[in-house]
């Protein structure tokens, strides 16, 4: 249950805020174009 609450947060900091080497030290979601515009 524990770990089910946090993953959202983890999943959130992953795919936002934590740099990739194949995307040149950008996250996940700079790839995906109007993405706070979809979700909301």
């Amino acid at each position: 249950a524990e770990r089910r609450r946090a993953l959202p947060q983890w999943l959130h900091t992953y795919n936002h805020h934590r740099g990739h080497t194949a995307l040149d030290g950008q996250p996940p979601a700079s790839r995906v174009p109007n993405l706070h515009r979809q979700n909301s």
